[in-house]
Order: structure tokens, then sequence, then C-alpha cells
């Protein structure tokens, strides 16, 4: 899996096989065969006349029909990770560092740990160890334990009882907040570049923060926020406007995420195609002024499309040359994912 993890991130394959915290990676593996059903209904075995060599599947395979093959099979092995594993292995792979948070820590979360022992309790919390240990103990000094028939028979006063204390303790939360450009320059693969490069950021901030919230923000000419499930499928025909995302942007962290008690993360997936220079000229206005200060990190993502301009990223390249706290990327394809990635998270902030 570590050897192919570039593959794995590019091809967008593992999104669609993501559970409630567990994904399930396609591994190399060859499988015995076996019969199966034909969902074409075409004809075959067990459906009529047949030609010698003619595939099971319908289908033609490479080689002269009715000849044996020598060639392995491919076939896939289903291995299960935890987000969290997955997260790892992505920060130790692309080599991410670990990100200090910032702000101070006032929300606070309870956390309950079996790590005491009372006299009540479920019997589904009864410590056998313990529970011997007593009953023997009370054995002994009664004078009831026998050496040559060693039998422990607990009472009911014998009984010990894993329990658990409420502990609380302090957590840096993070919010980051996905801004996306669905105007009509925007095509099916430029979103299916975000889509996947946006599940990759949010497991490894999700590996580095015990509360992140995630928001969304889908802008043309104008800019609206929407939940998870129409961020990405969202189609759009008309013009950008992209100071209009940043003002949006703006409102939810003034309305809900002070920067004194969140850690703050702007992505932006663009394809660089500005109305005009005027408000590319506010955009940098904005982040110079007001989302930068506030922000861990401001990422910009400028996918490749034919039909976009591509001046936007030039823009904030001169802008913001030598800022920390702003990192630029272009993404020509699916390849450049991986190293994407890196550039927005291999800053440790």
């Amino acid at each position: 899996m570590r050897e192919n993890l570039r593959k794995y991130i590019s091809r967008g394959e593992l999104l669609g096989r993501q559970g409630k915290d567990v994904v399930s990676i396609p591994l190399p593996e060859i499988h015995l065969p076996r019969f199966r059903f034909d969902p074409k209904q075409q004809k075959g075995v067990g459906r009529g006349e047949g030609e010698p060599g003619e595939p099971m599947d319908g289908e033609e395979g490479e080689g002269e029909p009715g000849a044996a093959g020598d060639k392995p099979g491919e076939h896939a092995l289903e291995a299960e990770l935890t987000i969290a594993e997955l997260a790892e292995i992505l920060g130790e792979e692309l080599e991410l560092p670990r990100i200090e948070p910032r702000g101070r820590h006032e929300i606070r979360t309870t956390k309950f740990k079996l790590s005491s022992i009372r006299r009540t309790g479920p019997e589904s919390l009864r410590h056998f160890r313990r529970t011997y240990k007593e009953a023997l103990k009370r054995q002994i000094a009664s004078g009831l334990y026998d050496p040559a028939r060693p039998v422990i028979v607990p009472v009911r006063q014998d009984r010990r009882y894993r329990s658990w204390r409420d502990k609380t303790q302090p957590f840096s939360a993070a919010v980051i907040l996905y801004m996306m450009d669905v105007s009509g320059s925007m095509g099916d693969e430029q979103k299916e570049i975000v889509r996947i490069e946006s599940f990759w950021i949010d497991t490894w901030l999700r590996s580095q923060y015990q509360g992140l919230v995630s928001r969304y923000v889908i802008h043309d000419a104008t800019a609206r926020e929407v939940d998870r499930d129409t961020f990405l499928p969202t189609r759009g025909s008309g013009g950008n406007i992209i100071s209009s995302a940043y003002q949006l942007a703006l409102e939810n962290l003034d309305a809900d995420f002070p920067e004194s008690q969140w850690n703050i993360y702007l992505l932006h997936f663009s394809d660089g195609d500005n109305w005009s220079s005027d408000d590319s000229t506010d955009c940098v206005r904005l982040l110079r002024e007001e989302m930068v200060p506030r922000a861990n990190l401001f990422c910009y993502g400028q996918v490749r499309s034919p039909y976009g301009s591509g001046q936007f990223i030039k823009d904030l390249r001169e802008a913001f040359e030598s800022e920390p706290k702003v990192a630029l990327s272009e993404i020509e394809d699916r390849d450049a994912i991986v190293d994407s990635i890196k550039d927005f998270l291999g800053r440790g902030r």
C-alpha cells in the first residue's frame, strides 16, 4: 500500500470505498477460479450452443481461442484500513510535518476510561483476576484454603468490577473552509481532482485535530454556502467573481470562528479565470488585510482547464511571494495531486 500510495491518491477509487471509519484498498492477489452468473445475459456455458475457446464472460481474451494459457491472472483482494491508519501512512510517505496547533485551548472534551475498580457494577465489567485474588485472600485468611485441592469459589463480597473515571481535557479545534469555482470553465475532470485532493487534505487534518469543522462555499458570479454532498456535484455555467467567495468566507469566520480559539484553514480551488483584474485586486486586498492574518494557512490550488486563463495564481504569486501562510499550487492533472498536497501541508502550519 505504501509503495502504491501515489497511484491510490491520483485514481480517486478509494473515495468510493469509504465506509463510516474504514477505507477498502484493492491489493493485487491471485484468486482461485470460480463460476459466476453472467450479468449481460449472453450465451455461453449453460446457455445453449457455444464455440470452442469462447470466453465465458462474452469478451475475447488474449491468446488463441482454445489454447491453454501460461500467464497469471490479476485479481484484487480488499484490505481495510481505518481513516487514522490511512492518515498515518499519508504523513509518513509524503514526509508531512506534524502540525503545531495555535490559539487558546478553551474547548474541552470529556473522556471515559476504565481505570478504577469498585465493588459493584454490571457482570459484563467484572474483573476476573481481581475477583479471584480477593476470594483467595479471604479463603486463606479464614483457613478454608486447601493446597491439596485449591478450589477458589468467589462469593458476593469478593467480586470486583471495572469502573470508569471522567477525564476532562482541553483540545485544539480547527475549521477547514473549502471554496470552489463552479463556473462554466470548470469541467467534470477539474472537479474530480478537487474532490480527490480535498479528501486527502481532510484526512490529514482530522488526524491532527480532535475537533475539525468543515464548511463549504461554491462560487461563480455569486457565492453560496452548501453542505458536503452538494459541494462537488454542483454544475455551473456562469461567469466567475472570486471575491464573492472570499466575502462569504469572511462572514463565516466573523460569525462562528474567532481566531483566538480556532485553527483556521482556507482552501480555494479554481481554474484561475477571474472576471476582471479589478476583482483580482479586491481578492488580494481581502486576503492580505482580513483572511491571511486570521488563518493558519491559506491554500490556493489552480486546476488546469482548457477554458481558464490561469491568471489568478500569477496575481497571488506576485502579491504573496514571501508570505509563509500562503501556499500556492498548480495542479496540471491527477498525477500532480500528490505534489500539490505536499505543497499545502508540508509547512506544518
